[in-house]
């Protein structure tokens, strides 16, 4: 099994500006990011940006570094820009690490590589961890429910699913089946060319949700158990505060 690993970093960003620049223990994030990438088994390891600052620093850590458009809706079409750059082969597997995830394992990544390759049926492959009462009420945190052959039937930030007949203010019930869903994905060069050009779906415009798109086009995304999870992103400044202090 061959892979690459590209990791989508734009500049903007709503809440931290400048996320992947900021520092963590003495590096950049995407410095981080970058390492936990290098660690894994992947044949190459590239950063597709819309920033110089973010090009130079991924040089400086070992990857190639990937210009693309400022204009991109979301990560899988950066990505897929920075395929082309690459010439990766239509049969290539890619796994999109988040820039934003400076503590992946490498263990995690080698396991969605391998779980696509597993899955001649799958569009795309996924991982998830458990999930707790707390967490599944929490809109920041997405869920996700399988069917009984680990493909994924829906994904959602709402607390899904409902048990009929539970008080709002509880916990919903669901945590027991609903899963927490990691912002990694593998896919083969070839579907995610197809994929960006199907455009988004209503239910990705609501819920800011991607893989939506996928299923929403009927396509089959294979969800494992992870191996092992990495803690929450950086969306917040409160995120970047804990995830310095778990580097300190």
């Amino acid at each position: 099994m061959r892979f690459h690993v590209i990791i989508p970093a734009r500049y903007a960003s709503r809440r931290l500006p400048g996320k992947a620049l900021l520092d963590i223990g003495g590096k950049p994030m995407i410095g981080r990011v970058i390492e936990c990438a290098q660690r894994s088994e992947a044949e190459s390891v590239a950063v597709a940006t819309d920033d110089e600052r973010i090009a130079d620093a991924a040089r400086e850590f070992g990857a190639k570094a990937v210009m693309t458009s400022r204009e991109h809706n979301c990560g899988a079409e950066r990505i897929d820009e920075a395929a082309d750059a690459l010439e990766l082969d239509d049969r290539d597997i890619i796994v999109n690490v988040q820039g934003d995830e400076p503590d992946m394992p490498a263990a995690l990544i080698d396991q969605v590589a391998r779980l696509i390759a597993q899955k001649p049926l799958a569009s795309m492959a996924t991982a998830a961890a458990p999930l707790n009462a707390a967490q599944l009420r929490q809109p920041s945190v997405v869920k996700v429910v399988c069917d009984r052959d680990g493909y994924a039937l829906l994904f959602s930030r709402a607390a899904v699913p409902w048990t009929s007949g539970e008080d709002i203010s509880g916990s919903g019930g669901g945590a027991d089946i609903a899963r927490r869903h990691l912002g990694i994905y593998a896919y083969r060069r070839e579907y995610l060319r197809r994929f960006t050009k199907m455009g988004g779906c209503e239910l990705e415009r609501r819920e800011k949700l991607e893989q939506l798109r996928a299923l929403w086009h009927g396509d089959k995304i294979a969800c494992a158990d992870a191996v092992e999870a990495p803690s929450a992103g950086v969306d917040t400044r409160a995120d970047l505060e804990r995830v310095r202090r778990n580097f300190a």
